[in-house]
């Protein structure tokens, strides 16, 4: 059973961070390109990728390690663990407290300039917002992930 969690966890590790990552690379060429029916595309696809591959990653993450470490027969309160949990806390409050709402005025933009080819100055500025939040959120998901690995003694 162990392997199991263990493997669900990796899993959700994949998922999320590989979207968060593919997802701002895209997404910056996609503005970049200025061409709104592209940037409009774009911008409803961040929605449908996280709906499909960071949530669920959220999920297989949380499951898959806390079974892993059930069945692996470690306390939560482990130094490697809690810092895991932590950095994952930190990484999912900045995607529901500030990259979320950020992402749903930007669609609503994006429908709007689809159509009107118009790319409004707060869409631009939201997008920059975006990058930088969604970049910053990414490093405690790497620290969450080397010390799951390397399971260095903290304390």
């Amino acid at each position: 059973m162990y392997a199991f969690f263990k493997t669900l966890h990796i899993l959700g590790l994949v998922l999320m961070l590989g979207n968060v990552t593919v997802t701002a690379l895209w997404k910056v060429f996609a503005d970049r390109s200025c061409k709104t029916q592209i940037m409009s595309f774009s911008q409803w696809l961040v929605t449908v990728t996280d709906f499909s591959f960071t949530l669920p990653g959220g999920f297989l993450m949380v499951i898959g390690g806390l079974g892993a470490a059930y069945f692996g027969g470690w306390s939560l309160t482990t130094p490697w663990l809690l810092v895991g949990q932590i950095m994952m806390g930190i990484a999912g409050g900045v995607w529901l407290g500030i990259l979320v709402p950020i992402q749903i005025k930007q669609a609503a933009w994006a429908r709007d300039f689809a159509i009107t080819g118009e790319v409004p100055a707060a869409y631009r500025k939201a997008s920059a917002t975006w990058l930088v939040w969604g970049l910053l959120s990414t490093v405690p998901l790497g620290i969450g992930m080397w010390v799951m690995v390397a399971k260095p003694q903290l304390w």
